[in-house]
């Protein structure tokens, strides 16, 4: 890191904030204000965090959902304890580690079948400065994403996924309407003015077979 983005991260409102209240990451923030705008979470869910680490989106999901909730995180990471989650380290793009998660959350909230009420999914790629691969590669991880929802979601679950804007953006986005009821995209205020991530947020999911619930009109 140069010490000139240093300076300027240390500038940055919400790195200042997050220090002084105890987030991991100024991503908490984001999570923050798409809950604010989105209503993602209750009281007493089950959600799973992909690409967990450094764990600030999973304090801030931790908070939502009360003790009465389960928050699992999910990374290739090693991530150092939250009070309230539990963790599975893997690559949620690998069949074993689905099943792993799979087997925490049965094991942690007594469900079985379609367990999880919320999905949310901070996962990047490794930055190669190659736009075009590195958008291309953050859709990859959004389908893989996307995927694990179908396997997962409870009817009428919440999927939020964040994804680089670029030719695949379009494509994910119909993906995700093909399941959900209701897409919004949101770049929310605590994403640096330069970037180029913006956040899908899919409502109502419905599996095959079965019929898509009402489309939420206040979104």
């Amino acid at each position: 890191m140069s010490k000139s983005w240093q300076r300027e991260r240390k500038k940055d409102p919400f790195y200042r904030s997050a220090k002084k209240v105890g987030y991991r990451a100024r991503s908490a923030y984001k999570l923050k204000q798409i809950h604010e705008r989105f209503r993602v979470f209750k009281k007493g869910q089950v959600v799973v965090d992909l690409g967990a680490a450094p764990g600030g989106w999973t304090q801030v999901a931790v908070e939502e959902v009360g003790e009465g909730g389960l928050v699992v995180g999910v990374d290739l990471d090693t991530i150092q304890p939250v009070l309230g989650a539990t963790f599975v380290r893997g690559d949620v793009t690998k069949e074993n580690t689905v099943r792993k998660v799979v087997e925490r959350v049965e094991e942690r909230s007594g469900r079985t079948g379609r367990t999880v009420d919320v999905i949310i999914s901070d996962m990047s790629p490794n930055i190669s400065g190659n736009y075009s691969l590195d958008q291309a590669q953050s859709y990859w991880l959004c389908h893989n994403a996307l995927k694990f929802a179908e396997q997962t979601l409870m009817h009428g679950g919440i999927f939020v996924a964040k994804i680089f804007e670029g030719e695949d953006f379009v494509t994910f986005r119909d993906e995700m309407k093909e399941r959900f009821s209701t897409v919004r995209s949101y770049s929310p205020p605590a994403s640096r003015k330069e970037s180029s991530e913006v956040y899908l947020v899919g409502k109502g999911y419905y599996a095959p077979g079965t019929e898509p619930g009402p489309r939420d009109e206040e979104e």
